[in-house]
Protein backbone atom coordinates (compact mmCIF):
# COMPACT_ATOMS: atom_id res chain seq x y z
CA UNK A 1 0.00 0.00 0.00
CA UNK A 2 1.31 3.32 -1.30
CA UNK A 3 1.74 6.30 1.48
CA UNK A 4 -1.24 7.85 -0.04
CA UNK A 5 -3.34 4.94 -0.12
CA UNK A 6 -2.93 4.67 4.10
CA UNK A 7 -3.36 8.10 4.02
CA UNK A 8 -6.76 7.85 2.83
CA UNK A 9 -7.24 4.41 4.90
CA UNK A 10 -6.64 6.38 8.28
CA UNK A 11 -9.76 9.10 6.93
CA UNK A 12 -11.79 5.82 5.70
CA UNK A 13 -11.10 4.31 9.43
CA UNK A 14 -11.54 8.06 11.41
CA UNK A 15 -8.28 7.08 12.60
CA UNK A 16 -6.13 10.22 13.29
CA UNK A 17 -3.19 8.89 14.55
CA UNK A 18 -3.18 6.68 11.06
CA UNK A 19 -3.50 9.59 9.40
CA UNK A 20 -0.53 11.35 11.22
CA UNK A 21 1.73 8.12 10.92
CA UNK A 22 1.96 9.28 6.93
CA UNK A 23 2.77 12.89 7.61
CA UNK A 24 5.79 14.03 8.48
CA UNK A 25 5.95 16.11 11.54
CA UNK A 26 6.39 19.37 9.50
CA UNK A 27 4.32 18.53 6.29
CA UNK A 28 1.81 21.21 4.19
CA UNK A 29 -1.67 19.83 3.70
CA UNK A 30 -3.73 21.75 1.35
CA UNK A 31 -7.22 20.98 1.00
CA UNK A 32 -9.15 21.17 -1.97
CA UNK A 33 -11.45 24.24 -0.77
CA UNK A 34 -8.26 26.38 0.13
CA UNK A 35 -7.66 25.98 3.59
CA UNK A 36 -3.51 24.96 4.38
CA UNK A 37 -2.80 23.11 7.44
CA UNK A 38 0.84 23.11 8.54
CA UNK A 39 2.69 20.47 11.14
CA UNK A 40 0.83 17.62 12.67
CA UNK A 41 -0.49 19.96 15.76
CA UNK A 42 -2.85 21.37 12.76
CA UNK A 43 -3.53 18.10 11.00
CA UNK A 44 -4.86 16.92 13.98
CA UNK A 45 -7.07 20.06 14.99
CA UNK A 46 -8.39 19.86 11.58
CA UNK A 47 -9.22 16.35 11.26
CA UNK A 48 -10.55 16.06 14.66
CA UNK A 49 -13.11 19.07 14.42
CA UNK A 50 -14.30 17.29 11.36
CA UNK A 51 -14.99 14.63 12.82
CA UNK A 52 -16.27 16.27 15.87
CA UNK A 53 -18.58 17.77 13.25
CA UNK A 54 -20.52 14.93 12.06
CA UNK A 55 -17.75 14.47 9.69
CA UNK A 56 -17.92 10.98 7.91
CA UNK A 57 -16.17 9.46 5.09
CA UNK A 58 -18.52 6.67 3.44
CA UNK A 59 -16.46 6.03 0.57
CA UNK A 60 -13.42 7.24 -1.38
CA UNK A 61 -12.36 5.82 -4.36
CA UNK A 62 -9.02 5.82 -5.58
CA UNK A 63 -8.32 6.14 -9.66
CA UNK A 64 -5.25 6.03 -12.04
CA UNK A 65 -2.81 6.13 -8.69
CA UNK A 66 0.93 6.55 -9.41
CA UNK A 67 4.06 6.12 -7.30
CA UNK A 68 7.63 7.04 -7.32
CA UNK A 69 9.96 7.03 -4.56
CA UNK A 70 9.90 11.01 -4.54
CA UNK A 71 5.70 11.64 -5.48
CA UNK A 72 2.37 9.84 -5.54
CA UNK A 73 -0.44 11.06 -7.89
CA UNK A 74 -4.35 10.00 -7.98
CA UNK A 75 -7.86 10.95 -9.05
CA UNK A 76 -10.65 10.17 -7.09
CA UNK A 77 -14.23 10.35 -5.81
CA UNK A 78 -14.68 11.42 -2.02
CA UNK A 79 -18.30 10.35 -0.77
CA UNK A 80 -19.13 11.93 2.60
CA UNK A 81 -21.25 13.01 5.12
CA UNK A 82 -21.04 16.23 6.77
CA UNK A 83 -22.99 18.57 9.19
CA UNK A 84 -25.78 15.98 8.41
CA UNK A 85 -25.48 16.45 4.70
CA UNK A 86 -24.12 13.67 2.18
CA UNK A 87 -22.13 14.88 -0.30
CA UNK A 88 -19.72 13.70 -3.32
CA UNK A 89 -17.15 14.96 -5.49
CA UNK A 90 -14.27 14.48 -8.35
CA UNK A 91 -10.67 15.53 -7.52
CA UNK A 92 -7.21 14.81 -7.37
CA UNK A 93 -3.82 14.50 -5.34
CA UNK A 94 -0.39 15.36 -5.47
CA UNK A 95 2.12 14.03 -2.49
CA UNK A 96 5.87 15.08 -2.52
CA UNK A 97 7.42 12.14 -0.57
CA UNK A 98 10.30 12.60 1.78
CA UNK A 99 11.99 10.19 4.10
CA UNK A 100 9.43 7.96 4.12
CA UNK A 101 6.30 10.25 4.87
CA UNK A 102 4.20 12.50 2.94
CA UNK A 103 5.87 16.41 3.32
CA UNK A 104 3.59 18.27 0.99
CA UNK A 105 -0.10 17.12 0.13
CA UNK A 106 -2.40 19.02 -2.01
CA UNK A 107 -5.79 18.13 -2.92
CA UNK A 108 -7.67 19.75 -6.20
CA UNK A 109 -11.61 19.52 -6.62
CA UNK A 110 -13.59 18.89 -9.95
CA UNK A 111 -15.08 22.70 -10.43
CA UNK A 112 -18.12 20.79 -10.69
CA UNK A 113 -18.20 20.08 -6.86
CA UNK A 114 -18.44 23.94 -6.25
CA UNK A 115 -21.84 23.93 -7.54
CA UNK A 116 -24.86 22.04 -6.30
CA UNK A 117 -27.17 20.26 -9.03
CA UNK A 118 -29.08 23.81 -9.87
CA UNK A 119 -25.78 25.13 -10.92
CA UNK A 120 -25.36 27.86 -8.08
CA UNK A 121 -22.04 28.09 -6.11
CA UNK A 122 -22.27 26.96 -2.88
Amino acid sequence: MTLLEQYIAGWRAHDVAAILATLSPDCVVIESFGPIYRGHDWVTRWVSTWLAEDGQVIDWTVRNLRSSPNDETAEWTFHYKWRGEEKSFDGATIAKLTDGKISYLREYATTAALYDWRGEFR
